[in-house]
């Protein structure tokens, strides 16, 4: 038997043509690849902000070594127990001038609700090192922490006695030379000083005219003289000293918190509603779970802050129903409230306060102010 017939012939199967669309289209893959892969390592000018950690006021911190200590912690007053949460939120940066997110990351955080997407020079000002930043953000964190126990204190009728002190120069200060950094300014004037409001009020009555200034320095009164300079502040024109202040008080009670790396003033409303609920009896919170951000003062103004919108998301994250905002930031909340959680619009420490109460006691929450459209 044959297994081969010589007089039959073979003939091969007609290779197949690859159509001009496939080859195309197999072009335009590769080139995409190859455009992703160079654009994945291309530097960019953009930072990516997301939710940090959230730290309860009332619950504990770690410490320098590590320990979890009280966040709050009060010596010299009777304090009672607390219970629940009053969530302070922070943000984290992904990136900076030493090392952007690549262009993969930012589409990735672009379609994100968490995040967002921010030119790097609106968190790494030019011509500010990693460092720098980092040494303002704590030395602002200590400011914000001392002016919440400022307006807590006050708030419960203690006497904080303030004093305002030069913490550092602004850029070409008409004040450099003249002033030094802690020095306490006591009067401007003729007219006691306690807060930068009070004192840019003087500057700006004297219409340009040297602003004579009493301060103690080293333990001694010196009477000076600054002639405010005009500045572009935001568009208008102002008359300033070129310094910034921080106050200094005279605390009757030991407040200390216990925060370490996190920086920043935005933390100043909750660390003053912690302090209120370390030393009054009743819980502020019912027991309850609240969140909330916002700078304050001495006097109990609440301000504005950035991030609100990743902050809210933190909140959501933890497991708080409750959220207090700024006012200022109002117009950042709406139509960004993760679904489950309940926004109300602060201003003073007193309505922080009085939200919190309406939580407490069950009363009618849907009646306080939150943010709108036309807020």
């Amino acid at each position: 038997m044959a297994l081969f017939d010589e007089n039959v012939t073979i003939t091969p199967a007609p290779r197949r043509r690859v159509s001009r669309g496939a080859v195309i289209g197999v072009w335009a893959l590769a080139v995409a690849l190859v455009v992703l892969l160079v654009i994945t390592f291309l530097p960019t000018s953009y930072v990516i902000q997301r939710p940090g950690p959230v730290y309860n006021t009332l619950g504990t911190a770690a410490s320098a070594e590590g320990d979890q200590v009280p966040l709050i912690s009060v010596e010299g007053a009777d304090t009672y127990p607390t219970d629940g949460a009053l969530d302070l939120l922070t943000v984290q940066v992904v990136g900076n001038r030493e090392r952007t997110p690549s262009w993969f990351e930012l589409a990735l955080a672009w379609f994100d609700p968490t995040k967002a997407v921010l030119p790097i020079d609106t968190v790494f000002p030019e011509g500010t090192t990693t460092e720098q930043r980092n040494s303002e953000s704590a030395a602002m964190m200590i400011d914000s922490q001392q002016e919440a126990t400022a307006a807590a204190l006050t708030e419960l009728g203690y006497d904080v006695g303030a004093t305002l002190t030069v913490h550092s120069f602004v850029e070409d200060s008409a004040a450099e030379g003249v002033l030094q950094e802690g020095d306490a300014i006591l009067s401007a004037d003729g007219q006691p000083v306690t807060d930068a409001a009070a004192l840019r009020e003087i500057v700006a009555e004297g219409g340009g005219a040297p602003v004579e200034l009493v301060i103690e320095r080293d333990g001694e009164e010196m009477t000076v003289a600054v002639t405010p300079k005009e500045t572009e502040v935001d568009g208008e024109t102002a008359l300033l000293l070129g310094i910034t202040l921080m106050a200094r008080y005279d605390f009757p009670i030991d407040v200390t918190i216990q925060l370490n790396n996190v920086g920043g003033p935005s933390a100043g409303m909750m660390f003053a509603l912690g302090i209120i609920d370390t030393l009054t009896p009743d819980q502020l919170n019912g027991g309850q779970d609240v969140a909330g951000t916002g700078t304050i003062t001495a006097d109990g103004t609440v301000g504005p802050i950035g991030g609100i919108r990743q902050k809210l998301w933190g909140a959501k994250d933890a497991g708080a129903e409750w959220f207090l905002a700024p006012e200022a930031n109002c117009d950042e909340v709406v139509g960004h409230v993760p679904d489950g959680l309940q926004v109300f619009s602060v201003g003073t420490l007193e309505e922080a306060l009085a939200a919190l109460e309406a939580v407490r006691d069950d009363g009618d929450v849907d009646a306080l102010p939150t943010c709108t459209a036309a807020t």
